[in-house]
């Protein structure tokens, strides 16, 4: 068993600034595209943005989108959320699809860190009296009762099932 869960943070299942409770928003903000003009290992990332930049920022219209060239330097995308965060990737030697199908997993994104969960479900407002189940409110004189009963049920016995 490996024990890389002890370097992650701990953390509930939350949706970020309940989002999705009304309307769906997405997190990202905008992404940063820095590659070189003439630096091989920026070809991909140089035929995304002659060729699907357009594409990508017409079907995220949420998205602002920079383009950086930047002389003998490896190419780089960053992406910044809603919450602050950033997200940085290397897309060296990468091909254009390869950009794309990162791009597209980066609009997904809340832009949190990955944590470990404590449990998988949580509450505003947890409950002092314990987890509801269908036997809660049943009338205890049926723990007790060996069925089938002929005439010992109460007469508002269906209230209690």
């Amino acid at each position: 068993m490996s024990n890389s869960h002890l370097f992650m943070s701990a953390g509930w299942v939350t949706a970020p600034l309940n989002n999705g409770i009304g309307r769906y928003s997405g997190q990202l903000q905008r992404v940063v595209i820095k590659f070189c003009k003439t630096h091989g290992c920026s070809r991909g990332v140089r035929e995304f943005v002659e060729s699907n930049l357009i594409d990508f920022s017409r079907q995220n219209p949420g998205v602002a989108v920079y383009v950086k060239p930047r002389r003998h330097r490896a190419p780089t995308i960053t992406a910044e959320y809603c919450n602050g965060e950033r997200g940085y990737m290397h897309v060296s030697n990468m091909s254009r699809d390869e950009v794309y199908k990162w791009l597209s997993h980066q609009t997904t994104q809340s832009g949190r860190e990955f944590c470990r969960y404590r449990k998988f479900w949580r509450t505003e407002t947890p409950s002092i009296q314990g987890v509801w189940s269908p036997h809660t409110f049943r009338d205890p004189r049926l723990n007790l009762a060996e069925f089938p009963m002929v005439s010992t049920a109460p007469k508002d016995w269906f209230r209690f099932c």
